[in-house]
């Protein structure tokens, strides 16, 4: 009888283990609401299972009423979900420096199609030169995915990066956070891989971002793919989508 039990006891731990974990953080219900919003596109849905939308969107600590710049917006697929999460009583600023608008300009044409309508209201796009990066007030949050990487590279005018990140910190509220996601290059590699892998060595961020003032605050690895060698180009067919990303998180003190 004994050994019966402990058969059943065995099989109902295995199963248990088994399971997915119960979240440690449930999701705050803006952030659900800003992925289920019915207006966002097709193209951006299909977007969700290689960028994780809740696990991501929760690790920033956006919440309503902030003033979020999304820096480097693309094509605007965090714009819309930002958008929803602050609400109508926050704002979200699409940052675009003129550089990438000259590389890029179908991205920001995708920005400025819903910028402003009655669905993302509370959406302004900005275009500036990079060495002149400005906003209309202090933020809560600034956000630039994938993209991070870029201001390194001859197309962007190879701004003055100590310079640059110190705009960012200035634009800041005291308390304020830099939240930087981009694809991560080989450890020890710098910012030599920006241009042609379009990879940035995670140190190089930290330290580049610690030499303008930023505290390092913490980091999600819901991106993260340790499968990725960090050899390949970003648009390689056979690591696009799911290349190795990471995640940090700053703080102005």
């Amino acid at each position: 009888m004994n050994r019966l039990c402990l058969i059943a006891g065995s099989a109902l731990l295995t199963f248990a283990a088994t399971l997915p974990a119960a979240p440690t953080h449930p999701l705050p219900s803006f952030v659900g609401l800003a992925i289920a919003d019915k207006n966002r596109p097709a193209d951006d849905r299909a977007l969700d299972d290689q960028r994780h939308p809740a696990a991501v969107l929760g690790f920033t600590g956006i919440k309503p009423g902030d003033v979020v710049v999304d820096l480097m917006p693309g094509k605007g697929y965090y714009t819309r979900l930002f958008s929803r999460m602050v609400g109508p009583k926050g704002k979200v600023y699409a940052l675009q420096p003129s550089e990438m608008d000259k590389k890029a300009p179908k991205g920001l044409q995708s920005v400025r199609s819903f910028a402003g309508t009655e669905a993302y209201a509370n959406v302004t796009v900005l275009v500036e030169p990079v060495a002149e990066l400005k906003l209309p007030e202090t933020v809560d949050v600034i956000w630039t995915s994938q993209n991070y990487h870029d201001l390194h590279d001859p197309f962007m005018g190879s701004p003055d990066m100590a310079r640059l990140d110190k705009q960012l910190f200035d634009a800041l509220k005291p308390g304020g956070t830099l939240i930087v996601l981009d694809h991560a290059a080989a450890a020890g590699t710098g910012i030599s891989k920006t241009d042609d892998l379009h990879r940035i060595d995670p140190a190089a961020v930290k330290s580049e971002l610690a030499a303008a003032g930023f505290q390092f605050e913490g980091e999600s690895d819901a991106l993260a793919n340790p499968a990725d060698d960090h050899t390949k180009g970003i648009y390689d067919a056979a690591i696009k989508g799911h290349t190795d990303r990471f995640i940090y998180k700053f703080r102005k003190p």
